[in-house]
Protein backbone atom coordinates (compact mmCIF):
# COMPACT_ATOMS: atom_id res chain seq x y z
CA UNK A 1 0.00 0.00 0.00
CA UNK A 2 1.96 3.15 -1.12
CA UNK A 3 1.57 5.82 1.70
CA UNK A 4 -1.08 8.16 0.26
CA UNK A 5 -3.05 5.20 0.43
CA UNK A 6 -2.17 4.09 3.90
CA UNK A 7 -2.96 7.95 5.18
CA UNK A 8 -6.54 8.17 2.98
CA UNK A 9 -7.70 4.90 4.81
CA UNK A 10 -6.73 6.27 8.22
CA UNK A 11 -9.10 9.57 7.30
CA UNK A 12 -12.18 7.08 6.78
CA UNK A 13 -11.85 4.43 9.17
CA UNK A 14 -14.32 5.41 12.06
CA UNK A 15 -14.61 3.93 15.30
CA UNK A 16 -17.57 1.34 15.88
CA UNK A 17 -20.55 3.60 17.61
CA UNK A 18 -19.91 2.34 21.26
CA UNK A 19 -16.57 4.02 21.03
CA UNK A 20 -16.12 7.48 22.15
CA UNK A 21 -16.21 9.78 18.65
CA UNK A 22 -12.89 11.46 18.96
CA UNK A 23 -10.87 12.37 15.83
CA UNK A 24 -8.83 9.58 14.32
CA UNK A 25 -5.07 9.84 13.40
CA UNK A 26 -4.64 12.15 10.56
CA UNK A 27 -1.88 13.23 8.64
CA UNK A 28 -1.52 17.02 10.40
CA UNK A 29 1.37 17.75 12.78
CA UNK A 30 1.27 16.94 16.36
CA UNK A 31 2.10 19.31 19.39
CA UNK A 32 3.52 18.16 22.53
CA UNK A 33 2.71 19.59 25.17
CA UNK A 34 1.78 19.26 29.27
CA UNK A 35 -1.87 19.97 29.83
CA UNK A 36 -0.22 23.88 32.00
CA UNK A 37 2.66 24.61 29.66
CA UNK A 38 1.14 26.70 26.97
CA UNK A 39 -1.36 28.52 29.52
CA UNK A 40 -2.06 26.72 32.57
CA UNK A 41 -4.99 24.78 32.02
CA UNK A 42 -6.46 22.07 29.21
CA UNK A 43 -9.41 24.50 28.87
CA UNK A 44 -6.55 27.23 28.66
CA UNK A 45 -4.69 24.90 25.94
CA UNK A 46 -7.76 24.95 23.89
CA UNK A 47 -7.95 28.94 23.86
CA UNK A 48 -4.69 29.54 23.16
CA UNK A 49 -4.65 27.11 20.33
CA UNK A 50 -7.22 28.73 18.68
CA UNK A 51 -6.42 32.34 18.99
CA UNK A 52 -2.40 31.69 18.50
CA UNK A 53 -2.13 28.94 16.44
CA UNK A 54 -4.95 28.59 13.92
CA UNK A 55 -4.39 25.47 11.65
CA UNK A 56 -1.01 24.56 13.00
CA UNK A 57 -1.79 21.41 14.35
CA UNK A 58 -4.31 18.79 13.15
CA UNK A 59 -3.04 16.61 16.84
CA UNK A 60 -2.02 17.12 20.69
CA UNK A 61 -0.08 14.60 22.23
CA UNK A 62 -0.96 15.99 26.03
CA UNK A 63 1.71 14.55 27.88
CA UNK A 64 0.55 12.84 31.33
CA UNK A 65 -2.16 14.63 32.93
CA UNK A 66 -3.53 12.13 35.98
CA UNK A 67 -2.61 12.65 39.34
CA UNK A 68 0.84 11.97 39.74
CA UNK A 69 3.39 11.95 42.23
CA UNK A 70 7.13 12.57 40.63
CA UNK A 71 8.61 12.67 36.67
CA UNK A 72 6.49 15.92 35.98
CA UNK A 73 3.39 13.46 35.60
CA UNK A 74 5.34 10.40 34.63
CA UNK A 75 4.71 8.51 38.38
CA UNK A 76 0.83 8.10 37.94
CA UNK A 77 -1.18 7.30 40.90
CA UNK A 78 -4.22 6.99 39.14
CA UNK A 79 -5.12 6.97 35.40
CA UNK A 80 -9.49 7.27 36.25
CA UNK A 81 -9.36 11.03 36.56
CA UNK A 82 -7.67 13.89 34.71
CA UNK A 83 -5.95 15.91 37.74
CA UNK A 84 -7.98 18.26 39.02
CA UNK A 85 -5.33 21.51 39.07
CA UNK A 86 -5.64 20.73 34.69
CA UNK A 87 -9.21 20.05 33.98
CA UNK A 88 -11.57 17.26 33.55
CA UNK A 89 -11.90 14.79 30.94
CA UNK A 90 -14.62 16.92 29.38
CA UNK A 91 -11.89 19.06 28.80
CA UNK A 92 -9.79 16.40 27.33
CA UNK A 93 -12.82 15.34 25.33
CA UNK A 94 -13.47 18.88 24.05
CA UNK A 95 -9.92 18.88 22.35
CA UNK A 96 -10.53 15.41 21.35
CA UNK A 97 -13.31 16.63 19.00
CA UNK A 98 -11.12 18.98 17.17
CA UNK A 99 -7.50 17.38 17.39
CA UNK A 100 -6.52 13.80 17.41
CA UNK A 101 -5.46 12.86 20.75
CA UNK A 102 -2.29 10.94 22.35
CA UNK A 103 -1.88 9.92 26.02
CA UNK A 104 0.44 8.18 28.12
CA UNK A 105 0.75 5.07 29.56
CA UNK A 106 3.63 3.23 31.54
CA UNK A 107 3.53 -0.40 30.97
CA UNK A 108 6.69 -0.83 32.95
CA UNK A 109 5.55 1.39 35.84
CA UNK A 110 3.46 2.65 38.42
CA UNK A 111 3.33 5.69 41.39
CA UNK A 112 4.87 4.62 44.86
CA UNK A 113 1.79 6.63 46.03
CA UNK A 114 -0.68 4.60 44.07
CA UNK A 115 -3.58 2.34 45.95
CA UNK A 116 -2.43 -0.98 44.62
CA UNK A 117 1.30 -0.22 45.98
CA UNK A 118 0.15 1.39 48.88
CA UNK A 119 -2.04 -1.84 49.75
CA UNK A 120 0.80 -4.16 49.42
CA UNK A 121 3.10 -1.94 51.93
CA UNK A 122 0.52 -2.03 54.19
CA UNK A 123 -1.20 -5.95 53.80
CA UNK A 124 2.06 -7.59 52.72
CA UNK A 125 1.90 -11.13 51.50
CA UNK A 126 -1.75 -10.83 52.06
CA UNK A 127 -2.09 -8.41 49.44
CA UNK A 128 -4.06 -8.96 46.25
CA UNK A 129 -1.37 -7.12 44.47
CA UNK A 130 1.53 -8.57 45.52
CA UNK A 131 2.47 -9.97 42.59
CA UNK A 132 2.13 -6.74 40.45
CA UNK A 133 5.57 -6.08 41.97
CA UNK A 134 8.87 -7.14 41.12
CA UNK A 135 11.12 -8.77 43.70
CA UNK A 136 14.79 -8.24 42.93
CA UNK A 137 15.55 -11.15 45.56
CA UNK A 138 13.66 -13.92 43.91
CA UNK A 139 13.86 -12.58 40.21
CA UNK A 140 17.52 -13.95 40.85
CA UNK A 141 17.63 -17.85 40.49
CA UNK A 142 20.40 -17.36 43.45
CA UNK A 143 18.65 -14.14 45.15
CA UNK A 144 21.20 -11.88 43.87
CA UNK A 145 23.05 -11.81 40.30
CA UNK A 146 26.50 -12.00 39.88
CA UNK A 147 28.98 -9.06 38.25
CA UNK A 148 28.42 -10.66 35.03
CA UNK A 149 24.58 -10.35 35.17
CA UNK A 150 24.74 -7.35 36.35
CA UNK A 151 27.08 -6.14 33.89
CA UNK A 152 24.66 -7.67 31.32
CA UNK A 153 21.72 -5.17 32.43
CA UNK A 154 20.99 -2.08 30.05
CA UNK A 155 21.23 0.19 33.11
CA UNK A 156 20.11 3.98 33.28
CA UNK A 157 21.38 4.46 36.51
CA UNK A 158 24.28 3.36 38.83
CA UNK A 159 24.23 0.04 40.92
CA UNK A 160 21.20 -2.20 40.93
CA UNK A 161 17.95 -0.78 39.26
CA UNK A 162 16.23 -1.59 42.59
CA UNK A 163 14.61 0.14 45.82
CA UNK A 164 14.64 -1.03 49.44
CA UNK A 165 11.24 -0.37 51.66
CA UNK A 166 10.36 -1.61 54.50
CA UNK A 167 6.25 -2.88 54.66
CA UNK A 168 4.32 -2.13 57.47
CA UNK A 169 5.03 -5.71 59.17
CA UNK A 170 8.46 -4.84 59.38
CA UNK A 171 9.73 -7.50 56.60
CA UNK A 172 12.32 -5.20 53.88
CA UNK A 173 11.95 -6.07 50.60
CA UNK A 174 14.05 -5.15 47.76
CA UNK A 175 11.82 -3.98 44.52
CA UNK A 176 12.46 -3.46 40.92
CA UNK A 177 13.03 0.37 40.49
CA UNK A 178 14.42 1.00 36.75
CA UNK A 179 13.90 4.82 36.95
CA UNK A 180 13.12 7.53 39.48
CA UNK A 181 12.36 7.19 43.43
CA UNK A 182 8.46 7.82 43.01
CA UNK A 183 8.47 4.86 40.27
CA UNK A 184 8.31 1.73 40.92
CA UNK A 185 8.37 -1.21 38.40
CA UNK A 186 5.96 -3.82 38.06
CA UNK A 187 5.20 -7.42 36.28
CA UNK A 188 3.47 -7.31 32.97
CA UNK A 189 2.46 -11.19 33.36
CA UNK A 190 0.67 -11.08 36.74
CA UNK A 191 -2.96 -11.50 36.63
CA UNK A 192 -3.32 -8.13 38.85
CA UNK A 193 -1.18 -6.22 36.71
CA UNK A 194 -3.17 -7.58 33.33
CA UNK A 195 -6.20 -6.43 35.41
CA UNK A 196 -4.62 -3.03 35.91
CA UNK A 197 -4.07 -2.73 31.82
CA UNK A 198 -7.22 -3.72 31.10
CA UNK A 199 -8.96 -1.56 33.04
CA UNK A 200 -7.07 1.53 32.41
CA UNK A 201 -6.22 1.05 28.93
CA UNK A 202 -9.69 0.49 28.42
CA UNK A 203 -10.42 3.92 29.79
CA UNK A 204 -7.77 6.01 27.95
CA UNK A 205 -8.81 4.18 24.70
CA UNK A 206 -12.22 5.70 25.07
CA UNK A 207 -11.39 8.98 25.12
CA UNK A 208 -7.76 8.90 22.96
CA UNK A 209 -7.34 6.97 19.10
CA UNK A 210 -3.56 6.85 19.95
CA UNK A 211 -1.78 5.34 23.17
CA UNK A 212 2.07 6.12 23.80
CA UNK A 213 3.80 2.92 25.24
CA UNK A 214 6.54 5.29 27.65
CA UNK A 215 9.50 3.61 28.72
CA UNK A 216 8.07 0.03 26.99
CA UNK A 217 11.14 -1.68 26.37
CA UNK A 218 11.88 -1.96 29.92
CA UNK A 219 9.09 -4.05 30.25
CA UNK A 220 10.93 -7.23 29.13
CA UNK A 221 12.61 -8.77 32.22
CA UNK A 222 14.22 -12.53 32.03
CA UNK A 223 17.70 -12.61 34.39
CA UNK A 224 20.75 -13.28 32.40
CA UNK A 225 19.54 -11.01 29.85
CA UNK A 226 19.63 -6.91 29.43
CA UNK A 227 16.04 -6.38 30.36
CA UNK A 228 15.61 -4.28 27.57
CA UNK A 229 13.46 -5.29 24.64
CA UNK A 230 14.75 -8.91 25.23
CA UNK A 231 12.84 -10.96 22.62
CA UNK A 232 10.26 -12.90 21.91
CA UNK A 233 9.34 -11.65 25.60
CA UNK A 234 8.70 -8.14 24.34
CA UNK A 235 6.32 -9.23 21.63
CA UNK A 236 4.05 -10.95 24.09
CA UNK A 237 4.51 -8.01 26.56
CA UNK A 238 2.91 -5.80 23.75
CA UNK A 239 -0.02 -8.20 22.57
CA UNK A 240 -0.92 -8.15 26.44
CA UNK A 241 -1.20 -4.08 26.20
CA UNK A 242 -2.64 -4.25 22.66
CA UNK A 243 -5.77 -6.21 24.02
CA UNK A 244 -7.70 -3.48 25.76
CA UNK A 245 -6.40 -1.08 22.60
CA UNK A 246 -7.70 -3.07 19.74
CA UNK A 247 -11.23 -3.72 21.34
CA UNK A 248 -11.56 0.12 21.66
CA UNK A 249 -10.45 0.44 18.21
CA UNK A 250 -7.45 2.37 19.57
CA UNK A 251 -3.90 2.64 18.58
CA UNK A 252 -0.02 2.21 19.80
CA UNK A 253 2.76 4.59 19.43
CA UNK A 254 6.18 2.86 21.76
CA UNK A 255 8.71 4.64 23.25
CA UNK A 256 11.79 3.46 22.52
CA UNK A 257 15.16 5.38 22.47
CA UNK A 258 18.21 3.43 21.22
CA UNK A 259 19.84 2.24 18.17
CA UNK A 260 17.38 2.48 14.88
CA UNK A 261 17.45 -0.69 14.26
CA UNK A 262 14.97 -1.51 17.03
CA UNK A 263 12.56 1.13 15.55
CA UNK A 264 12.64 -1.15 11.81
CA UNK A 265 11.95 -4.18 14.02
CA UNK A 266 8.81 -2.56 15.10
CA UNK A 267 7.74 -1.11 11.95
CA UNK A 268 8.49 -4.50 10.06
CA UNK A 269 5.67 -5.67 12.19
CA UNK A 270 3.21 -2.39 11.06
CA UNK A 271 3.36 -0.77 14.47
CA UNK A 272 3.64 3.04 14.63
CA UNK A 273 7.47 4.19 15.68
CA UNK A 274 9.21 7.06 16.36
CA UNK A 275 11.71 8.63 14.19
CA UNK A 276 14.06 9.52 17.11
CA UNK A 277 17.40 9.33 14.44
CA UNK A 278 16.65 12.67 13.06
CA UNK A 279 17.21 15.11 15.62
CA UNK A 280 21.09 13.89 16.02
CA UNK A 281 21.40 13.84 11.82
CA UNK A 282 19.79 17.15 11.26
CA UNK A 283 21.95 18.81 13.88
CA UNK A 284 25.17 16.72 12.16
CA UNK A 285 23.97 17.80 8.58
CA UNK A 286 23.26 21.75 9.90
CA UNK A 287 26.56 22.23 11.95
CA UNK A 288 28.84 20.67 8.93
CA UNK A 289 27.23 21.20 5.89
CA UNK A 290 26.78 17.64 4.95
CA UNK A 291 23.86 16.02 3.36
CA UNK A 292 24.72 12.46 3.01
CA UNK A 293 23.76 10.38 5.97
CA UNK A 294 20.31 12.26 6.39
CA UNK A 295 19.56 11.27 2.62
CA UNK A 296 20.81 7.64 3.04
CA UNK A 297 18.06 7.65 6.29
CA UNK A 298 15.35 9.15 4.65
CA UNK A 299 15.55 7.09 2.05
CA UNK A 300 15.60 3.51 4.32
CA UNK A 301 13.41 5.08 7.09
CA UNK A 302 9.68 3.76 7.53
CA UNK A 303 6.80 5.31 6.64
CA UNK A 304 4.24 4.80 9.58
CA UNK A 305 6.23 6.94 12.03
CA UNK A 306 5.99 10.11 13.98
CA UNK A 307 8.81 12.25 13.16
CA UNK A 308 10.40 14.28 16.26
CA UNK A 309 13.41 16.98 16.70
CA UNK A 310 12.43 18.24 20.56
CA UNK A 311 10.51 16.56 23.23
CA UNK A 312 10.26 16.83 26.75
CA UNK A 313 12.96 14.60 27.30
CA UNK A 314 16.73 15.50 25.71
CA UNK A 315 18.15 14.62 22.10
CA UNK A 316 19.13 11.35 21.96
CA UNK A 317 22.10 10.57 21.10
CA UNK A 318 21.91 6.51 20.70
CA UNK A 319 18.94 6.51 18.26
CA UNK A 320 21.60 7.91 15.49
CA UNK A 321 24.22 5.02 16.04
CA UNK A 322 24.92 3.17 12.92
CA UNK A 323 23.40 6.11 11.38
CA UNK A 324 26.28 8.14 12.20
CA UNK A 325 29.87 6.69 13.24
CA UNK A 326 30.90 7.50 16.82
CA UNK A 327 33.50 10.28 16.23
CA UNK A 328 30.12 11.99 13.79
CA UNK A 329 28.25 11.71 16.78
CA UNK A 330 30.77 12.95 19.07
CA UNK A 331 31.91 16.19 16.98
CA UNK A 332 27.79 17.36 16.51
CA UNK A 333 27.83 16.66 20.25
CA UNK A 334 31.05 18.93 21.17
CA UNK A 335 29.48 21.97 18.91
CA UNK A 336 26.10 21.47 21.34
CA UNK A 337 27.85 21.73 24.06
CA UNK A 338 30.20 24.43 23.15
CA UNK A 339 27.05 26.49 21.27
CA UNK A 340 25.12 25.85 25.04
CA UNK A 341 28.45 26.45 27.42
CA UNK A 342 25.76 28.87 29.66
CA UNK A 343 24.30 26.03 31.00
CA UNK A 344 26.55 23.61 31.63
CA UNK A 345 27.79 25.05 35.26
CA UNK A 346 24.19 23.30 36.51
CA UNK A 347 24.18 20.30 34.12
CA UNK A 348 27.27 18.84 36.49
CA UNK A 349 26.68 15.14 35.22
CA UNK A 350 25.28 14.01 31.56
CA UNK A 351 22.73 11.90 30.75
CA UNK A 352 24.40 8.34 30.65
CA UNK A 353 22.94 4.61 29.97
CA UNK A 354 25.20 1.57 30.37
CA UNK A 355 24.61 -0.84 27.58
CA UNK A 356 26.12 -4.18 27.85
CA UNK A 357 29.21 -5.03 26.22
CA UNK A 358 30.07 -1.10 26.17
CA UNK A 359 31.64 1.69 28.31
CA UNK A 360 29.27 4.15 30.07
CA UNK A 361 28.16 6.27 27.46
CA UNK A 362 26.24 9.27 27.02
CA UNK A 363 22.61 9.26 26.21
CA UNK A 364 21.14 12.64 25.48
CA UNK A 365 21.94 15.94 25.43
CA UNK A 366 19.95 18.28 27.55
CA UNK A 367 18.78 21.58 25.87
CA UNK A 368 16.08 22.97 23.34
CA UNK A 369 16.13 22.09 19.49
CA UNK A 370 16.80 26.30 18.79
CA UNK A 371 19.35 26.51 21.29
CA UNK A 372 21.44 23.08 20.24
CA UNK A 373 21.50 25.52 16.34
CA UNK A 374 22.70 28.63 18.37
CA UNK A 375 19.71 30.25 18.09
CA UNK A 376 20.08 30.39 14.31
CA UNK A 377 16.69 31.05 12.81
CA UNK A 378 18.09 30.47 9.20
CA UNK A 379 19.30 26.98 10.68
CA UNK A 380 16.49 26.18 12.81
CA UNK A 381 13.67 26.84 9.97
CA UNK A 382 15.64 24.90 7.70
CA UNK A 383 15.49 22.25 10.10
CA UNK A 384 11.75 22.14 10.64
CA UNK A 385 11.30 22.53 6.73
CA UNK A 386 13.32 19.32 6.11
CA UNK A 387 11.57 17.68 9.57
CA UNK A 388 8.16 18.30 8.06
CA UNK A 389 9.23 16.86 4.22
CA UNK A 390 10.45 13.42 6.01
CA UNK A 391 8.53 9.85 5.93
CA UNK A 392 5.75 10.21 8.28
CA UNK A 393 3.85 12.47 10.60
CA UNK A 394 5.60 15.31 12.24
CA UNK A 395 5.84 16.29 16.16
CA UNK A 396 6.18 19.75 17.47
CA UNK A 397 7.35 20.42 20.98
CA UNK A 398 5.44 23.21 22.15
CA UNK A 399 8.74 25.22 23.29
CA UNK A 400 10.17 24.61 20.10
CA UNK A 401 7.11 25.93 18.27
CA UNK A 402 7.72 28.75 19.67
CA UNK A 403 11.27 28.54 18.94
CA UNK A 404 12.00 28.83 22.96
CA UNK A 405 15.90 28.92 24.21
CA UNK A 406 17.11 26.96 27.27
CA UNK A 407 16.29 28.01 30.47
CA UNK A 408 18.99 28.78 32.65
CA UNK A 409 17.05 30.29 34.77
CA UNK A 410 14.72 27.40 36.15
CA UNK A 411 18.04 25.26 36.05
CA UNK A 412 19.34 27.09 38.95
CA UNK A 413 17.32 26.10 41.52
CA UNK A 414 15.62 23.16 40.11
CA UNK A 415 17.79 19.42 40.19
CA UNK A 416 16.03 17.71 37.09
CA UNK A 417 18.48 18.75 33.93
CA UNK A 418 15.58 18.42 31.92
CA UNK A 419 13.99 21.78 33.14
CA UNK A 420 16.03 23.11 30.74
CA UNK A 421 13.41 22.47 28.03
CA UNK A 422 9.98 22.82 30.05
CA UNK A 423 9.47 26.31 30.56
CA UNK A 424 6.25 26.53 31.02
CA UNK A 425 4.75 30.04 28.86
CA UNK A 426 2.19 32.22 30.05
CA UNK A 427 -0.24 33.61 28.01
CA UNK A 428 1.46 37.02 27.83
CA UNK A 429 4.71 34.77 26.84
CA UNK A 430 3.18 33.17 24.08
CA UNK A 431 1.22 36.26 22.82
CA UNK A 432 4.84 38.25 22.82
CA UNK A 433 6.39 35.02 20.94
CA UNK A 434 4.37 34.56 18.00
CA UNK A 435 5.02 38.06 16.84
CA UNK A 436 8.47 36.75 16.94
CA UNK A 437 9.66 36.48 12.80
CA UNK A 438 10.79 33.24 13.18
CA UNK A 439 7.75 31.89 14.88
CA UNK A 440 5.84 33.49 12.36
CA UNK A 441 7.29 32.08 9.21
CA UNK A 442 7.22 28.77 11.28
CA UNK A 443 3.87 28.59 11.74
CA UNK A 444 3.53 29.12 7.69
CA UNK A 445 5.24 25.94 7.16
CA UNK A 446 3.33 24.53 9.76
CA UNK A 447 0.06 25.18 7.99
CA UNK A 448 1.43 24.33 4.52
CA UNK A 449 2.00 21.07 5.73
CA UNK A 450 -1.06 20.30 6.92
CA UNK A 451 -2.97 21.64 3.31
CA UNK A 452 -1.01 20.61 1.29
CA UNK A 453 -2.41 17.19 -0.61
CA UNK A 454 0.95 16.21 -2.08
CA UNK A 455 1.94 14.90 1.37
CA UNK A 456 -0.39 11.97 1.23
CA UNK A 457 1.54 10.43 -1.90
CA UNK A 458 4.83 9.55 -2.63
CA UNK A 459 7.81 10.81 -1.47
CA UNK A 460 11.26 10.93 -3.59
CA UNK A 461 14.63 11.68 -1.83
CA UNK A 462 17.85 12.13 -3.72
CA UNK A 463 20.96 14.62 -3.60
CA UNK A 464 20.93 18.25 -4.97
CA UNK A 465 24.03 17.80 -6.71
CA UNK A 466 27.12 17.96 -4.04
CA UNK A 467 27.42 16.67 -0.39
CA UNK A 468 25.17 19.98 1.14
CA UNK A 469 22.50 19.89 -0.81
CA UNK A 470 19.49 17.72 -0.72
CA UNK A 471 15.84 17.44 -2.70
CA UNK A 472 13.04 15.93 -1.48
CA UNK A 473 9.76 15.59 -3.21
CA UNK A 474 5.89 14.73 -2.70
CA UNK A 475 3.78 13.92 -5.16
CA UNK A 476 -0.05 13.25 -5.04
CA UNK A 477 -1.52 12.71 -8.74
CA UNK A 478 -1.38 16.14 -10.22
CA UNK A 479 -0.71 17.96 -6.92
CA UNK A 480 3.67 17.87 -5.78
CA UNK A 481 5.54 19.78 -3.55
CA UNK A 482 9.41 19.84 -3.32
CA UNK A 483 11.80 21.10 -0.96
CA UNK A 484 15.53 21.83 -2.31
CA UNK A 485 17.59 22.78 0.67
CA UNK A 486 21.68 23.59 1.05
CA UNK A 487 22.44 22.04 4.76
CA UNK A 488 25.53 24.51 3.79
CA UNK A 489 24.38 28.34 3.51
CA UNK A 490 21.08 27.45 5.16
CA UNK A 491 19.10 28.18 1.84
CA UNK A 492 15.79 26.39 0.90
CA UNK A 493 13.31 27.15 -1.53
CA UNK A 494 9.83 25.36 -1.41
CA UNK A 495 7.75 24.88 -4.81
CA UNK A 496 4.67 23.68 -5.09
CA UNK A 497 2.80 22.26 -8.43
CA UNK A 498 -0.97 22.04 -8.98
CA UNK A 499 -1.73 21.03 -12.58
CA UNK A 500 -0.03 23.60 -14.83
CA UNK A 501 0.33 25.61 -11.87
CA UNK A 502 3.66 26.61 -9.75
CA UNK A 503 3.56 28.37 -6.44
CA UNK A 504 6.93 29.27 -4.43
CA UNK A 505 5.51 29.06 -0.79
CA UNK A 506 9.62 29.80 0.72
CA UNK A 507 12.60 31.62 -0.32
CA UNK A 508 15.70 31.33 1.76
CA UNK A 509 18.00 32.60 0.19
CA UNK A 510 21.83 31.62 0.99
Amino acid sequence: MSSGLYFLFLLIVRCPPEVASYEKIENKIMLITYANTLGGSLAQLERVLAQYFPGAFGGIHILPFFPSSGDQGFAVIRYDIVDPRFGTWDDVDRLGQQYYLMADFMLNHISIRSEEFRDYMHRGDASPFREMFIHWDTFWPGGEPSEEELNTLYRRKAGGPYRTFVRDDGKTVRLWNTFFEEQIDINPYAAPTQKYYQNNLGLLASHVPLVRFDAFAYASKRHGTSCFFVEPDIWNILEIGMEPLRKAGAEMLPEIHEKYTIQMKMAERGHWVYDFALPMLLLHGLHFGRADCLIHWLNICPRKQFTTLDTHDGIGLVDAEGLLTGDEIDATQEIVDALTADIRPYLPFPSVVRVPGKPVQRYQMMTTYYSALGCDDRAYLLARAIQFFSPGIPQVYYVGVLAGENDVEELRTNPDPRAVNRHPFTEQEIAASVQRPIVRRLQALMRLRNTCPAFNGDICVKTGGDNSKLTITWTNSACSITLCADLADKSFCITERRGESYIEHFCQPA
